[in-house]
Parts: structure tokens; sequence; C-alpha cells
């Protein structure tokens, strides 16, 4: 499967749907953002409102100064704020085992099957709620190396990402950090836990924005489970416990080698009726991730000028993986005397 989608994205072909996975009853889609032309169409009815926020989030005078410029993006924000609907599973998720799930080995040497396109949500322990909470996408490892089957999955992040802040707060107080996998759902939902928003602009509620449809969770057993996800994974990673994870064939066509990395204790797994499990394989760039790095592009852009002053154009290198590299225009505000 990861051997086809490498050669389709570099044909330029279509989204792919593997129809009969080996070893688990769900289909599996990718390639879905093979294309930034593809990935914009996707959002052709929200993409202009969504830049439009995300511009006045950083410049807020601008509704003060245009106002009825500013109706329609008022409108559409107000739709992006989370819907909590209860605490019941929703009818339409079924639960079932991480054995269940497509287990995709992407490249020869990996450690076993990993997540490739996963949504993980955590809350900070100091101000739970979802408007405080983080969605991220980090790599989740399903089999291999020393995690119990159907018991444990792998977990890699850095300690500065917004995770690893709630997993050092909740650590400080001794407990465990709850948290919550999401698997595929709307496309705005993925791009936007990969998405470098400004402060104050959760992930959920861009999601909600970018989808033109409020983002609709519930709580089961303290744990958040999003409504429009197609597979969910809870579980608890505990203080200071790791274990290894990796190899993983990483974005720069090398591989991440085995190292001590969080682990999460599985608590349950849902799948919604029809689920179809989305992945994709990185690698040497460019591979289907440039699309995220184009799509972040054209909906930041202005926002980290506004954030950093002086600066007047930004581009990431896809060429070096996107996030190693990052060229800046800028100019100078404060020059250094000599004494």
């Amino acid at each position: 499967m990861a051997a086809i989608h490498l050669n389709v994205y570099k044909k330029g072909g279509p989204a792919i749907l593997f129809e009969n996975v080996k070893g688990s009853k769900y289909p599996a889609v990718s390639n879905l953002f093979g294309t930034i032309e593809r990935s914009k169409y996707m959002f052709r009815n929200t993409w202009n409102q969504t830049e439009s926020v995300i511009q006045l989030r950083n410049d807020p005078i601008k509704a003060v100064k245009q106002p009825i410029k500013h109706v329609k993006t008022g409108l559409a924000a107000s739709k992006a704020l989370p819907k909590n609907t209860g605490n019941r599973l929703p009818a339409h998720m079924e639960e079932i085992s991480i054995t269940d799930l497509p287990h995709i080995h992407h490249w020869p040497d990996d450690g076993g099957a990993f997540i490739t396109l996963p949504q993980v949500y955590s809350e900070d322990p100091d101000k739970p709620g979802i408007m405080n909470a983080n969605l991220g996408m980090y790599r989740v490892q399903l089999s291999g190396n020393e995690y119990e089957p159907n018991k444990e999955v792998g977990m890699h992040y850095q300690i500065h990402r917004g995770i690893g802040v709630h997993q050092t707060k909740a650590t400080k107080k001794g407990q465990p950090l709850k948290v919550s996998i999401f698997i595929g759902g709307p496309p705005a939902h993925t791009l936007s836990a990969v998405m470098p928003l400004p402060e104050g602009l959760s992930e959920l509620t861009f999601a909600g924005l970018l989808a033109g449809r409020r983002f609709h969770y519930c709580y089961v057993e303290g744990y958040c489970i999003s409504h429009d996800a197609d597979f969910v994974i809870t579980g608890e990673i505990h203080p200071n416990e790791t274990k290894p994870e990796g190899p993983f064939g990483d974005h720069l066509g090398y591989y991440s080698l085995v190292h001590p990395f969080p682990v999460l204790r599985v608590h349950k797994v849902y799948a919604r009726k029809n689920a179809i499990w989305p992945f994709t394989v990185v690698g040497r760039p460019p591979q289907e991730d440039t699309s995220f790095g184009d799509l972040i592009h054209q909906l930041t852009g202005d926002a980290v000028k506004q954030q950093i002053p002086g600066v007047k154009e930004v581009h990431a290198v896809d060429a070096a993986g996107v996030h190693p590299l990052l060229f800046a225009i800028g100019s100078e505000r404060y020059t250094l005397m000599k004494r």
C-alpha cells in the first residue's frame, strides 16, 4: 500500500481507496492532499472566510475600521465554536480493538505499523476544557518493539509541543494525562492538527471554521470523543513511563532511530460504522505532506509577519522537509553602535 501510494503521488495521481486491506475489515485512503490544487478545492467554500478570520485575529482593529466588510467573517467565526453534545457515545460508533485497525508498515526498516495522520488531543491539567486543549499531529506507533498488543501504543513528540506542556503539568501533579487520538473525519480536522495558529485561536475552533461546521464532541468516561472522526483511540500517558519507539522512515528520507518515548496505555478504541482509515507516507521531499506546508503558508503567511516585527516575507523550504529550514526577508529596526 505504501509503495503504491508513493508511485501514484510521484505521477501526480488521484486519491487512492484501498478497499481490501489485509488483516482489517476497514478500507483505507491515501493521497487526499496529493496536490495543492486538490487540497484547496476541498476547502473552496470556506477558504476565504478562514483566511479573513486568521488575519483578523492578528489585526482586530480591522473589524472596527471596516465593520460592514467583516460581518461575514464574524458570522463564520461564531459557527466555529466547538459543540458539546453530552456524555454518551454517538450511536454511529462502536467499540473495537487496536488489532482491528489497518496496520500499515510504511518503510522496510520501520519498527512496526504507524498512524501517520493522527489528530492527538490533550487538555491542560490546570485549565481543563476544549477551549484550552491542544490538537497536534504526532506520530503514533501501533505495533512492534515492546508494546503490548491492544494495550499500548507509542507516542512520539518533543516536550516543548502542546501535548508535552500538558504532560509536564500532569507529571508535576503526579497524575496521568488523558489523551484521545482522532483519525479521519473531515479533511479540515486533519489540517487543523498541523496548523501553527495565532495565540488564543484553538485548533478545534479552526477545524470548525475550515470545515464550515462546528466541531461536535462528547465526553465518555472522561475522554473527549470527536463525533466526526472515523476512529478514536483513548488512553493515558503515565508520569515518567517510556518505551522504545521507532525506527521510522522520516520526512527527510532517513530513519528516525529507536529512542525512549512516552507510551499510551490504551483505554478504549472506537470506530464509526463504514469508517475509512486515512494515511500518508512521508519520505524524501516532495511528498504528500508538501501540500500541508503550502496550505499553512497561504493561510498564515500574514500572521507570521504580524507576530514578528520587521519580517516582510517567509518561505519554508520543502526540499529541507519544510520544518528545518525557513527563509525570511526582514528589515532592521535597530542597528548596533560601536562605543
